[in-house]
């Protein structure tokens, strides 16, 4: 049977490149496809020659191509961009950040080469980042701030194992980590990569089908942020506005203990946030985290509930041991007039994950920890999106 080239092309040009979430064809990654008797040529052009994750789009390139009658073998080359298609594919992501219009969608995947007909979407120098279309009113993506009062509770664990459940559960997930003084979420997320660089634009490093954009990839671990608030409030504004997040339908942001310069950037450029508040059952925890909460209410910030975190631990006999009291989340929540969402127990496994990279919702699907943030993702997807969005926060 003689394999239909044009039927090869749709298959190969549908692959979706992960990092990206964007379909080969629209990205302009197949440089060309050809056809030698039952064999399929491929030419992978990547955007950069340290793309990630190139041995899966191989993989996926040939697992598509063989489902087309015909193709019983599959070359996949790899190329990489000219300034001019990489420039074109940066407009591309630019436009799509904003929301314009995309023809090129429109008309369908297509593929080979294509020039360059001017950075549109590029904002000039010195000016602000243009806002996502993703933090607009009338936009699907909940974005999700994950507080704590103080450091130590297990936020970022809560945040990160959250991140994997939603993914898990079929969602496009992001992280935020925001924590610029604190950076932890790409080494507990086990992001083996730093993100990619196409000029004034950022592709997130992803991991485990959550992508997240850190302090942590721009400095050395050992050296420490010493920012004042502007340089924070810049910073914060270039991980939304020149990251391609894509479409995702849950934004987590891993927020920085307290209620100092970053929460207040946080609640300026992100006006639609919502608001988990991270605590622990002891109630010197819970009056912390309780400032944090308030913090969040006078920025006008929806606050929609409480995530208890080690609650308890379960011995070998089954017995769950309150090693940290009891009560501070069910308290805290009832103070603050929202639900208790969730607690988490205090699992060796928990730690374990997050110190090599591999969260507990993945080394341990079955075990109650990755169960109690299952039920977390499923009871936040539950309560939808806040209602009432304020207009845009101006600081004085």
């Amino acid at each position: 049977m003689a394999v239909d080239q044009l039927r090869l092309e749709a298959a190969v040009g549908a692959v979706v490149d992960p990092d990206l979430d964007l379909a080969l064809g629209l990205a302009h990654m197949v440089g060309g496809v050809r056809v030698r008797r039952h064999r399929a040529e491929v030419v992978l052009a990547l955007p950069v020659a340290a793309w990630p994750g190139i041995d899966d789009l191989r993989r996926r390139i040939a697992e598509a191509a063989t489902v087309v009658p015909g193709v019983e073998e599959v070359a996949v080359e790899v190329a990489v961009m000219d300034d001019a298609a990489r420039s074109a594919l940066r407009t591309r992501l630019r436009r799509s950040m904003a929301g314009g219009p995309d023809p090129e969608a429109a008309a369908g995947p297509a593929h080979g080469g294509h020039e360059d007909h001017g950075d549109h979407g590029d904002h000039g120098h010195g000016q602000a980042a243009p806002v996502p279309a993703f933090l607009r009113a009338d936009s699907k993506t909940r974005v999700v701030g994950v507080s704590s009062g103080k450091g130590g509770v297990g936020k970022s664990s809560v945040t990160v194992n959250l991140a994997v459940a939603l993914a898990r559960a079929g969602k496009r997930v992001g992280i935020l980590d925001a924590d610029v003084y604190g950076f932890s979420v790409p080494k507990m997320l086990g992001v083996d990569h730093d993100p990619v660089i196409l000029g004034d634009l950022v592709v997130p490093a992803s991991a485990h089908g959550v992508r997240v954009v850190s302090m942590g990839f721009f400095v050395p671990d050992d050296q420490p942020v010493i920012w004042r608030g502007p340089m924070l409030h810049k910073a914060i504004e270039q991980f939304l506005g020149d990251a391609y997040w894509g479409d995702p339908d849950v934004l987590l942001v891993d927020m920085p203990p307290g209620t100092g310069d970053v929460t207040l950037s946080l609640a300026q450029v992100m006006t639609r946030a919502e608001m988990l508040v991270v605590t622990t059952p002891q109630p010197a925890a819970q009056r912390v985290a309780q400032r944090s909460a308030f913090a969040a209410r006078k920025l006008k910030l929806s606050v929609r509930g409480v995530v208890e975190n080690m609650s308890w631990f379960t011995g070998d006999d089954g017995t769950h041991y309150e090693l940290f009291g009891r009560g501070g989340g069910q308290s805290l929540a009832e103070e603050l007039g929202v639900p208790l969402l969730g607690q988490v127990p205090l699992v060796p496994a928990l730690r374990e994950g997050g110190d090599v990279g591999v969260p507990v919702a993945l080394t341990d699907p079955g075990g109650e920890a990755a169960a109690a943030f299952d039920a977390l993702a499923q009871t936040l997807l539950s309560l939808g999106p806040a209602r009432v969005y304020r207009r845009e926060l101006s600081l004085q």
